[in-house]
């Protein structure tokens, strides 16, 4: 059985487990870039570093959700194709992902260069912090297209039959980043700029990887002459489907501006470096359900395009059980635990009693998390980009904004903190009655068939 012919026929529990867990290890492995660097930075250079690096963190969405707007889009759109019997289209996706990937990141790194000081003020920036957050972005900006390459290809690796590959693309960077981190950072004495160094040289390792991959002769999808020119088509679908993780993205760098400006307002520096870290933690665990959703999506993606509804059902299920005792997990332990947690990132006790209250606040409701995001993805991988934007943007935009707006005026610093899982409840009432709507959609479609 060759590995398309598994995506039809294998049962659904051990694909979802043979795609899910290279998948959920390659994204943990990726967070690690940016939890060492944390770390690293908040240990060895201070409180003042950790809060610039915070401020960094919409600008690295941003770039991010460009460069998930072509990755994701593209493997759930070859994951459809290939199922639908399309090899050829699955190679124009492959190459029209490529050109987009490139275009999009010379527009954005030179965007980002000129303007580099207004948007970390933007997002929340001192004269404290500023120059950190300055030092570690403009060195960053060569890692921001390495990063495109190695994460949306990567993707498509996973989506064309290679999830252990695509989770060595990941393994790479990180040992990388981690064997360079202490050296550049304290053996060399480099600070924040030793960290953004060990970045760009770990995902230029990855990069190098997942571009070796598709070079090859004998992979299933590969890079072919007569690909690499932009057609509407597979542009528009590509984008279309990309739309919603790559929103979700970019909403983050305006929910981080007013987070950041509003902790800065009722907090200072210290509120920041809290948000830093709690957004860390929650992020590394929604960076393993991101993981399972990237083993679900090949699956369901390519049994849509087959037409095999139960087969996609079942996997769509087994995925939010695993999701959900990830968040359960994790929403307890920052609950019950977040001083355990502060302490890792930093021994200042402002900062560890700041991050204590932001943890025990924003968890508590955690653990609906994983249904959302599952759910999301699930709607990415069968085409309904409408959908997929909606549940998207209802969690950090839809709701969230206008509470964070609101709340803080109300109960100040207290405010920020408890619009997070406000928005994370009323987000999942609305996933709820979509997921009920879709599901009874489906099931009118199988008694067709």
């Amino acid at each position: 059985m060759d590995r398309l012919e598994e995506l039809a026929h294998k049962p659904v529990g051990r694909l979802l487990w043979q795609y899910s867990v290279p998948a959920v290890v390659g994204m943990l492995v990726m967070a690690l870039y940016n939890v060492v660097d944390r770390i690293f930075i908040g240990q060895w250079v201070g409180p003042d570093a950790i809060a610039g690096l915070a401020v960094t963190f919409p600008i690295m969405n941003l770039a991010t959700a460009i460069g998930v707007l072509v990755g994701v889009g593209s493997s759930s759109r070859v994951s459809i194709v290939l199922g639908a019997g399309e090899k050829r289209q699955a190679e124009l996706l492959l190459g029209n992902a490529m050109t987009l990937t490139l275009v999009n990141a010379a527009i954005y790194i030179l965007i980002f260069t000129i303007f580099i000081d207004g948007m970390l003020h933007a997002f929340g920036a001192s004269d404290t912090t500023l120059p950190y957050g300055r030092v570690y972005m403009l060195t960053l900006m060569p890692g921001l297209l390495l990063t495109n390459i190695a994460f949306g290809f990567n993707n498509i690796m996973r989506a064309s039959g290679y999830p252990k590959r695509a989770m060595a693309t990941m393994l790479l960077g990180a040992v990388v980043n981690v064997v360079l981190d202490p050296i550049f950072i304290r053996v060399f004495d480099m600070g924040i700029l030793g960290a953004a160094i060990a970045t760009d040289i770990a995902m230029a390792a990855s990069a190098w990887f997942v571009l070796a991959h598709f070079s090859k002769p004998d992979v299933a999808l590969r890079f072919r002459r007569g690909t690499y020119g932009l057609k509407k088509s597979i542009v528009w679908g590509i984008v279309s489907i990309g739309a919603a993780p790559a929103l979700v993205n970019a909403a983050s760098c305006a929910v981080n501006a007013i987070v950041n400006r509003s902790l800065a307002e009722w907090g200072g520096d210290r509120a920041i470096g809290a948000a830093g870290i709690m957004i860390t933690f929650s992020s590394l665990l929604v960076t393993i359900v991101l993981g399972i959703c990237q083993g679900m999506q090949p699956v369901v993606g390519y049994n849509y395009g087959a037409g095999q509804f139960h087969r996609l059902k079942r996997t769509y299920w087994l995925a939010v059980g695993a999701a959900t005792v990830v968040t359960l997990v994790g929403g307890v332990f920052g609950v019950f635990c977040p001083s355990v947690i502060a302490r890792a990132f930093t021994s200042d006790a402002d900062l560890i009693a700041a991050s204590d209250y932001a943890l025990h606040t924003c968890m508590v409701v955690f653990p609906m998390v994983g249904f959302q995001v599952i759910s999301t993805a699930f709607f990415q991988s069968i085409g309904k980009a409408g959908k997929s934007i909606f549940l998207s943007l209802s969690r950090q935009v839809i709701f969230l904004i206008p509470l964070l707006l609101w709340l803080p005026s109300q109960w100040g610093l207290k405010g920020v903190w408890a619009s997070f899982p406000l928005s994370d409840t009323v987000a999942t009432v609305a996933t709820a009655a979509l997921m009920l709507w879709q599901f009874k959609h489906l099931s009118q479609k199988t008694q067709v068939q």
